[in-house]
């Protein structure tokens, strides 16, 4: 039997496709490591359970991939009908039994996975619509997915740290959460210097600004809120 292969013959998109397959897996990995029992224990994100986490990376799949079948048909497929049913879809896995979450999350992420797969390269540049109402290419899509996996794979709490994420995703992740303060004002009086380079992010024109210096995957904890920096402010919120 001829293997199947993604159909895209763009090499960075290529590249992108293997980050949010390899976080899946460390995704997967983390959350096999959990006893049933520890499912109802408590994750890094307050009022989230591990069961929380689990649900929410099931359905994000699911709901990224309908954003596919878009991209692939034309036919507008949105990620959730509204805010509210994502929540209270999330809300519902969290009471799923352990062996109905755990299919949720495999079923949902290989499905995912085909989907991306089968899409034609010329469709990767078709316009979808995100949960938050940005337009954007299906390409954009990865990310997205990308994002979720590996930062999820630390709320699991159990083990993880923002350590295990590559360098090349926290460099894209740090530049989102800048990206989004800077939209929001909030960066004003804040600027952020990663050791060991030349990268700046925040309010660099202002002589009064207060630097948060350190290495890249401590800044990006700091900055994601999953880490503290000794004598600097709390990050602003970023979603």
């Amino acid at each position: 039997m001829v293997a199947r292969h993604d159909l895209t013959t763009d090499p960075d998109l290529q590249d992108a496709l293997l980050q949010a397959r390899r976080g899946t897996a460390f995704f997967a990995r983390k959350l096999n490591e959990l006893t049933d029992e520890q499912l109802d224990g408590a994750s890094l994100l307050p009022g989230w359970s591990r069961r929380h986490i689990a649900a929410h990376i099931g359905y994000n799949a699911r709901a990224i991939a309908r954003l596919i079948e878009w991209a692939a048909t034309g036919v507008e497929t949105p990620m959730y009908s509204s805010p509210t049913a994502r929540n209270q879809e999330i809300d519902f896995g969290a009471t799923l039994s352990p062996i109905a979450l755990r299919n949720l999350t495999d079923h949902a992420a290989v499905h995912l996975s085909v989907e991306w797969r089968d899409l034609p390269h010329e469709n990767w540049s078709n316009l979808v619509k995100t949960a938050q109402g940005r337009t954007v290419p299906a390409s954009e899509t990865v990310w997205m997915r990308t994002r979720e996996v590996w930062l999820h794979a630390v709320d699991l709490n159990n083990g993880a740290t923002v350590s295990d994420i590559p360098a090349p995703i926290l460099e894209r992740l740090l530049t989102d959460i800048t990206g989004a303060w800077k939209t929001r004002g909030t960066d004003t009086g804040l600027i952020i210097d990663i050791e060991d380079t030349d990268t700046r992010y925040g309010d660099t024109d202002n002589p009064n600004a207060v630097v948060v210096s350190g290495p890249l995957t401590a800044i990006t904890a700091w900055a994601a809120g999953r880490g503290t920096i000794t004598n600097a402010p709390t990050a602003p919120a970023w979603i």
